[in-house]
């Protein structure tokens, strides 16, 4: 097929994908190289560095009515947070926590979860010093204190909810975010999501959750940051959210994510805008970095331009690799796993930007919750839980005591 294309046209075709989609991607990774080798020294803080305790701190927990699931988060937040609150469209009973209904009368510009935000903030006294929301599904983990910040952002590492692919393409992930480190030298970090998010309860007072977006949390800190500045600290706590159930609720999910950052870009100033419209381009186009390769290998007679593509495409291959690598390191994967999940990496690659390439083309404009599964689940599929371990977990300490890989190698692979 490739040697009915005359030498002169599939110059010209790889001239155009090098100029038009290879520089602009490989301008993003360039930047996700800068931020982890050079922005991020410096970010560290440790146990020294709790400068707030748990007493400081009031949790919030927004579901619409997941009772099993935030009954499982609940019970793993720390005993020394007495300062509980879930936050749901229907009524609920969740031991350890206060319930609070948004009630149907409620109206402000917010809708779905940015709407319970509003009403919480508007309506729950609040006399500590930071809120710490966490999402349905948030398991707690190593959770001791908070350093001083305005915006204090827990890191997140999925935990294994029954597709072998989705857990894939959450280590895949993991690893891109280890950009986060360095997103305290960034006047706007570039998203907040995952584990958990605390806020200075002054400043939720000053801005407010009252605006219409799928993506609230990283609203909040733009708008934040463009009338206030704000400080941001990273905790790699590594709560133990929940990886999709599936490849559809997967796709769902990138899509939400996807189509609110593209919606809320405008917020950024126009210094951000380029990066951050290259960082959506670039996931969204991830899988042709090894059609770009293979194309290179079928037509290696076409001239330089064909070669630049297949050395670029290469070399951004070894990039993606590198992000598995950072989200096998987070994990603390077993040595013998590395191979295989690196393997995977095109898998990976492939899943995780569909949903966002179909919020590109077809972005969504109302919230959806992604699928989640009850403790009892996860207890039974994952080899280092036992049941009844999630509900007496401590919150201050490793939910996994066998992360380290200090444990024999059991089945299945996802057992981190």
């Amino acid at each position: 097929m490739f040697d009915a294309i005359p030498a002169a046209s599939a110059a010209t075709i790889a001239f155009v994908l090098v100029g038009l989609w290879l520089v602009p991607y490989a301008l993003s990774v360039l930047w996700w190289v800068f931020e982890v080798l050079v922005l991020a020294r410096g970010w560290h803080t440790d146990e020294t560095d709790r400068e707030w305790g748990l007493e400081d701190v009031q949790v919030r927990v927004l579901t619409i009515d997941a009772e099993r699931v935030v009954q499982g988060t609940v019970d793993t937040v720390p005993d020394a947070v007495d300062d509980v609150r879930v936050i749901a469209e229907r009524p609920i009973a969740v031991d350890g926590a206060r319930v609070h209904v948004v009630p149907d009368s409620f109206e402000c510009t917010a809708t779905n979860k940015g709407r319970a935000l509003e009403w919480a903030s508007r309506t729950l006294q609040c006399d500590r010093e930071y809120v710490l929301y966490l999402d349905e599904d948030t398991l707690v983990t190593d959770f001791t204190g908070l350093p001083d910040a305005d915006i204090v952002q827990f890191t997140e590492r999925p935990i294994y909810t029954g597709s072998w692919l989705a857990y894939c393409c959450e280590v895949f992930r993991v690893g891109y975010q280890f950009e986060q480190y360095a997103f305290h030298r960034l006047r706007y970090p570039l998203y907040t999501w995952g584990g958990g998010v605390a806020v200075r309860n002054d400043l939720e007072n000053r801005i407010g959750w009252d605006v219409e977006t799928i993506t609230e949390d990283t609203n909040f800190v733009w708008r934040a940051a463009r009338k206030h500045g704000l400080t941001f600290r990273l905790v790699d706590a590594r709560f133990r959210n929940q990886a999709p159930p599936s490849l559809r609720a997967m796709f769902g999910q990138r899509r939400r994510w996807i189509s609110g950052s593209v919606r809320d870009g405008t917020i950024l100033p126009r210094s951000y805008r380029p990066l951050y419209a290259t960082r959506i381009y670039a996931w969204a186009c991830s899988p042709l970095v090894p059609i770009a390769f293979l194309g290179s290998v079928a037509t290696p007679g076409v001239g330089g331009a064909s070669h630049l593509l297949g050395t670029v495409s290469a070399l951004l291959g070894v990039v993606l690799i590198g992000y598995t690598c950072c989200g096998l390191r987070a994990y603390r994967a077993r040595p013998l796993l590395w191979p295989v999940l690196i393997l995977a990496t095109p898998v990976a690659v492939v899943l995780h930007a569909v949903g966002a390439m179909w919020g590109v083309l077809s972005p969504v404009t109302t919230f959806d919750v992604t699928e989640k599964v009850d403790p009892d689940a996860i207890e039974a599929i994952n080899p280092g839980l036992e049941d009844g371990d999630i509900e007496t977990h401590d919150g201050t300490e490793r939910l996994l005591e066998d992360e380290s890989g200090d444990e024999p190698l059991t089945w299945p692979l996802v057992d981190d």
